[in-house]
């Protein structure tokens, strides 16, 4: 016989939510690794807050918030907020009660500045990347750099002459740049006037863009360092060695970085090797090698610097980075944290159910 489909009126109902969430769901782990990262930057959030006033929302909840934004492809702060209204697995990840009501997307927005103005993204990927040490992850000696564009949300429209004191303008209207020429020193954003127009390669057109730097150690693919920066004037071997010696800095004792044949420049090669590393990036045929011999460990760094692709891919689809939401170096820096450091925790929590891998010995 047919069942009849009846109206549910409105009713009080006692949920458990954590009977609701599946006991070997990966995001239990996450929410685990996520809840001991905080724990450990409660001093930090304590100073960002004065005594006394009208309690504000707790940064613990804007940072988790972040982190599903990266792991469930969430494209924008009001989804996220819309999602948070109805998905209890999301509430249970925040520990934002069924009782409590959902705040409002701009909360993002007008919290952004005090999380700015005090490195919380930094401090946060930080604290995920010294969870990691703790827990014997991360190689302390061997790591691999590589460099990738993000879009800028302006458009290609909005590239007009510097001092044409032209507006964004209203609408979408037609523009013509045929036989114009244009470039960063001429031209820039009225929407973004950070972001710099750059092609990736021969052939290819040329776009609004940010350029983001990695560092990836080589035991388990984590990535230790990762920074926004502009598109031009900061060549991606400059920053490579401005990373190695961050993390020299942090305690890590490098030994080896490998990276890809855009490195091998005088520039990286000599840079690192004042400090003590082996420089292995893939040598151009018609430039001198620079005393950089194919050992054994060369060819092993060269095997696994490659893994640091999964890290860009992950952050452009799954992440929603490939194409920036903000504007301004500073804000898709601290976007970059976030994103990036979903990605550790994705693995981080994999690695809590396998064997770890043999160690590198690049």
């Amino acid at each position: 016989m047919r069942g009849k489909s009846t109206t549910q009126g409105s009713f009080v109902s006692l949920i458990d939510i954590e009977t609701l969430i599946a006991p070997d769901h990966p995001i239990r782990r996450i929410k685990a690794l996520v809840d001991e990262v905080l724990r450990g930057m409660d001093a930090h959030f304590e100073e960002m807050y004065v005594e006394g006033g009208r309690p504000s929302i707790p940064p613990e909840r804007l940072l988790k918030a972040k982190v599903l934004q990266a792991l469930f492809t969430v494209r924008s702060d009001r989804q996220l907020c819309a999602r948070l209204q109805t998905d209890l697995m999301f509430r249970w990840f925040i520990d934002l009660p069924l009782d409590e009501a959902v705040f409002d997307p701009s909360t993002f927005s007008q919290n952004q500045q005090r999380l700015l103005r005090h490195a919380v993204a930094d401090l946060f990927f930080a604290e995920v990347v010294a969870l990691a040490k703790k827990h014997g992850w991360i190689s302390n000696d061997h790591f691999s750099v590589d460099g990738t564009l993000i879009q800028a949300w302006a458009s290609i429209k909005s590239f007009k002459p510097k001092g044409s004191n032209q507006g964004p303008g209203t609408g979408n209207p037609w523009t013509d740049f045929k036989g114009e020429k244009r470039s960063n020193d001429t031209h820039e954003s009225t929407t973004d006037p950070e972001a710099k127009l750059i092609r990736k390669g021969k052939g290819q057109e040329a776009r609004l863009c940010f350029a983001g730097h990695a560092t990836m150690e080589n035991r388990n693919g984590l990535c230790v360092l990762f920074e926004v920066r502009s598109a031009v004037g900061e060549p991606e071997s400059e920053v490579a060695v401005d990373q190695a010696v961050e993390l020299k800095n942090r305690g890590f004792r490098l030994k080896s970085i490998g990276a890809d044949k855009g490195y091998h420049t005088a520039g990286f090669v000599e840079g690192v090797r004042e400090y003590g590393i082996k420089p292995h990036p893939a040598l151009c045929e018609n430039r001198d090698r620079m005393g950089i011999r194919r050992s054994g460990a060369y060819t092993v760094s060269q095997r696994i610097r490659k893994r640091i692709e999964e890290i860009f891919g992950w952050v452009k689809t799954t992440g929603g980075f490939r194409k920036s939401r903000y504007r301004g170096v500073e804000r898709n820096h601290a976007a970059g944290q976030y994103v990036v450091a979903a990605l550790n925790l994705l693995r981080m929590a994999k690695l809590f159910v396998t064997d770890p891998p043999g160690w590198a010995q690049a």
